[in-house]
C-alpha cells in the first residue's frame, strides 16, 4: 500500500451557512490522504503508474470554487471527484475553515471524511 498526501492546500472560497460567508468568502485549508492497493510506480518510475498529485490538486480546486453551505458537503464532493479518477483503497479529506465566525477566537473549524465513511452513508 502507498499513501499519497497533499497537505495545507490554501484556498479563498465562499462556503458557509451565512449569506455573508458565501458573499465575502474566507480562507480554507484542505488535506487529502489517498491510499492505493499497490505501488507500481516504485518499480517503474512512470507517472502513469502513480497517483498524479498535480491532477488531484486540479480536482480539489474545481470543487473549492463551487459554493456549499457545509464543509461536509465540500469534503464529500472532493472525495467523489478524486475517487472517480483514481483507483484508491481509501481517500481521507479534511476541509478546514480558518478563523470561522463562531462568536469568539477559533483558529479553524475542520471536517474530516473518508471514502469508506462516505460509501457507508449511502442509502
Amino acid at each position: 500500500m502507498a499513501k499519497i498526501e497533499l497537505k495545507d492546500m490554501l484556498f479563498y472560497a465562499n462556503h458557509g451557512c451565512f449569506d455573508e460567508e458565501r458573499l465575502i468568502g474566507t480562507r480554507f485549508l484542505v488535506d487529502v490522504l489517498m491510499e492505493t492497493k499497490g505501488c507500481p510506480a516504485a518499480f517503474s518510475d512512470r507517472l502513469e503508474d502513480a497517483v498524479d498529485y498535480s491532477r488531484v490538486y486540479e480536482l480539489v480546486v474545481a470543487e473549492m470554487v463551487r459554493s456549499s453551505l457545509l464543509l461536509e458537503h465540500v469534503a464529500g464532493r472532493i472525495i467523489r471527484a478524486v475517487t472517480a479518477e483514481f483507483a484508491l483503497e481509501d481517500c481521507v479529506v479534511t476541509v478546514s475553515k480558518l478563523t470561522p465566525a463562531v462568536g469568539g477566537q477559533v483558529g479553524r473549524a475542520s471536517v474530516t471524511l473518508s471514502m469508506k465513511e462516505l460509501n457507508n452513508g449511502q442509502s
